[in-house]
């Protein structure tokens, strides 16, 4: 009986059995593949300068002021853009934390000119100055 096929014994069609694949792995085991998890993104992102804007955002709020913190909003500005066009990238938490650095640096630095304007107006007019 070496060239007769198998009986197949019901009508139900039969299961196809995957040779080195997953379904006949011990369970917990994926073999050669390798699961994506949401948010896993697979492809090509364009490069940006999130980090560096990021950097400089930090450098204007510890001393730096708006030197380094308006070159950090630009910088940020097109990164967002950047990320903006590709959904899924993973700078766009990076640039969105350096702009908000930097706007925070700029208006910090507002308010200091602001507050050291209004004192030199009151000693002005106070004639101590």
């Amino acid at each position: 009986m070496q060239g007769n096929p198998p009986r197949r014994t019901s009508d139900a069609p039969q299961q196809q059995v995957i040779q080195g694949g997953v379904w006949d792995q011990q369970p917990g085991q994926l073999g050669n593949q390798i699961p994506l998890q949401p948010g896993m993104a697979m492809g090509y992102f364009a490069p940006t300068q999130a980090t560096l804007a990021l950097v400089l955002g930090v450098l204007g709020l510890v001393g730096c002021s708006i030197c380094t913190a308006i070159p950090g909003l630009i910088m940020a500005n097109s990164a967002l853009a950047t990320t903006g066009s590709q959904p899924g990238h993973p700078d766009a938490g990076t640039a969105k934390a350096a702009q908000v650095i930097s706007w925070i640096t700029i208006g910090l630095a507002l308010l200091g000119v602001l507050f050291y304007g209004a004192m030199f107006a009151i000693l002005a007019a106070t004639g101590e100055l």
